[in-house]
């Protein structure tokens, strides 16, 4: 069975060096409507592409200035504008709207499509977008994608198995997450100066007969999860490279850590 790589680079500073693990990945950045995280302008500067999704514009108009609070906010919205906007469009204000319309700013209003969430609709997006030859090691990252309401996160986690074919890292301040698919072994290498101990490897939807892993605490052995049974979850990071393999598609969670 073929193995998919996975490293959080993306959360290392643009100055530090490092080992080529995923062929320099393109990336896309897509902001939900949830407040920015500490790394948004980080994550913005590693993104060829990058899309709101409705009301996360307003995150954005209003968030990005805060980061950066000697700066002009006027010039911080104009630097942090988005390539577009796009959702249903009931939760953006008028004149944040009118803002980024003024600049250029690509605004697609999908408020047809009442069944499936903004995510899923940036997604889309994104995939058409993304030229043919960068669409095999595209990396989509999603911010505001964790906290306020469950329901919200629930449907964002949907998303990763619908697409279950792309690579979707959900981040907040505090984690991220992403789903490993039954297709592939896992090999996921640990960038411990900004990410772990603390981490998991849930089953969500269907039951995992058997998961192996290396280089956790607690390590499974063709363990059974399920949930009402045993989930994997406050395990451990303790070696440089963590490997996954399952019956089941399984989610990976890992803290990240705060700024010292």
């Amino acid at each position: 069975m073929e193995a998919m790589r996975h490293a959080s680079t993306f959360l290392l500073p643009s100055s530090v060096e490092t080992a080529d693990v995923l062929s320099s990945p393109a990336y896309a950045l897509v902001v939900l409507n949830q407040p920015l995280p500490r790394f948004a302008p980080l994550l913005w500067e590693r993104a060829k592409l990058r899309v709101c999704a409705d009301g996360g514009a307003n995150r954005l108009f209003d968030g990005m200035p805060e980061l950066f609070p000697d700066k002009d906010p006027g010039e911080v919205r104009f630097k942090y504008k988005p390539d577009a906007i796009k959702g249903d469009l009931d939760s953006i204000r008028a004149e944040v709207k009118d803002y980024y319309s003024d600049l250029g700013v690509k605004i697609v209003d999908e408020s047809q499509d009442q069944e499936t969430t903004d995510l899923h609709k940036c997604v889309d997006f994104i995939r058409d977008y993304t030229p043919i030859l960068e669409k095999s090691n595209l990396h989509i990252l999603v911010v505001g994608a964790l906290g306020g309401r469950f329901d919200h996160e629930i449907g964002n986690i949907n998303v990763l198995y619908y697409f279950s074919n792309m690579r979707i890292i959900l981040l907040s301040d505090d984690c991220l997450i992403y789903l490993l698919p039954k297709t592939h072994r896992h090999e996921i290498y640990i960038e411990s100066s900004v990410e772990g101990p603390h981490c998991g490897l849930i089953p969500v939807g269907t039951s995992s007969a058997s998961t192996t892993t290396t280089g956790l605490q607690w390590d499974l052995t063709e363990t059974g999860m399920h949930f009402g049974g045993l989930v994997s979850t406050s395990n451990i990071v303790r070696e440089e490279k963590v490997t996954v393999h399952s019956d089941t598609d399984l989610l990976w969670t890992i803290s990240i850590r705060k700024s010292s």
